[in-house]
């Protein structure tokens, strides 16, 4: 065999195992989520128990929401880290204007609030030109504050006449399925057809891939990034609502370092985090594999230290997957 051939026979088999790499991205975390949905139900009595099947996925909706936030935010080249802060905020906003005007209308001002706060955010990211992680890190102690100042440290409630209706997040709905998971599953499927499906999706995406040659080709980058935090707002301020929901209550204190997790289960589910690629659904699997090691350990009753342990490694493997891929690539 000549040496000239050497080159045309390696090509086509290095572009196989570039694909074959990327597949194995692509459906490795639903094998492992598979695989271990098979082991929890080998190994316990309960886990496909309807109960805790409701309660895993009603566990699901508030990472899944965050989860879905940070992942946009990813695919467009930014990072998030206000998204627990606008939580708790948004949160306790919904409690204070439902105090005084209507539960229901306490509820649509928190997911305003937080449109607004993500809209601040990006604003703020985009006008001083600094890193995102800085820029939101120093943004979210901002909103934690504001916090601390709107309640005092205090834990703030409903009234109690609207007490019971301010749990209606709690309540069983379709298929036995909270009200929570209900509207997850809703809220999810809605963005996953605006990132797949539209035209914002597509900018999305060539922003986080190249924002120069975005910028270049017409887009304005950042207006792109602004949605992108009003997005991740918006799902913080969902999230809050049904953690509030089910407590009964709001503080600033709520969901502290949730963020990380969010990240951490886009990272597992396969969005890079260098932007540019990545998919709703890969949030989704993502928050139900760190929720379903949780739901593991609870119901094995293994010590929760290893629990996290595990995730690290998680992330770390995702992460060190995710560079190897792109070096197959150049």
């Amino acid at each position: 065999m000549s040496v000239d051939t050497l080159p045309k026979t390696a090509a086509p088999e290095a572009g196989n195992m570039s694909r074959l790499a990327f597949r194995m991205r692509d459906y490795g975390i639903v094998a492992a989520l598979v695989i271990i949905v098979i082991a929890l139900s080998v190994s316990t009595d309960t886990f496909l128990t309807s109960g805790n099947l409701v309660n895993l996925l009603d566990q699901t909706a508030v990472i899944g929401l965050l989860a879905t936030g940070a992942t946009i935010c990813i695919i467009s080249g930014v990072f998030d880290l206000t998204a627990s802060a606008t939580l708790a905020l948004s949160a306790i906003i919904g409690v204070q204007v439902g105090r005084v005007t209507d539960v229901y209308v306490g509820m649509l001002a928190a997911v305003v609030a937080g449109a607004l706060l993500g809209f601040v955010t990006g604003t703020v990211v985009v006008r001083s030109g600094v890193n995102s992680f800085v820029g939101t890190l120093a943004t979210s102690m901002v909103y934690r504050g504001l916090a601390v100042m709107v309640t005092g440290g205090a834990i703030v409630y409903p009234l109690t006449a609207s007490a019971e209706t301010f749990g209606m997040l709690t309540w069983p709905s379709l298929f036995g399925l909270t009200s929570a998971t209900i509207m997850f599953v809703v809220v999810v499927a809605i963005l996953a057809v605006v990132v797949s499906r539209t035209t914002f999706g597509r900018r999305l995406y060539a922003v986080g891939g190249n924002a120069e040659a975005a910028r270049l080709s017409g887009i304005r980058v950042g207006s792109i990034h602004v949605t992108a935090f009003m997005i991740s707002g918006v799902c913080s301020a969902l999230a809050g609502l049904i953690l509030a929901s089910r407590a009964g209550s709001a503080q600033s204190t709520m969901a502290s370092g949730m963020e990380l997790t969010a990240i951490a289960a886009a990272v597992v589910g396969g969005t890079s985090i260098l932007g540019g690629e990545g998919a709703v659904w890969r949030a989704l699997v993502g928050a139900l594999l760190l929720t379903l090691i949780g739901n593991g350990f609870n119901l094995l009753g293994w010590d929760t230290i290893y629990q996290q342990v595990l995730q690290g490694l998680l992330i770390l493997f995702a992460v060190t997957m995710d560079r190897w891929l792109r070096k197959r690539t150049r």
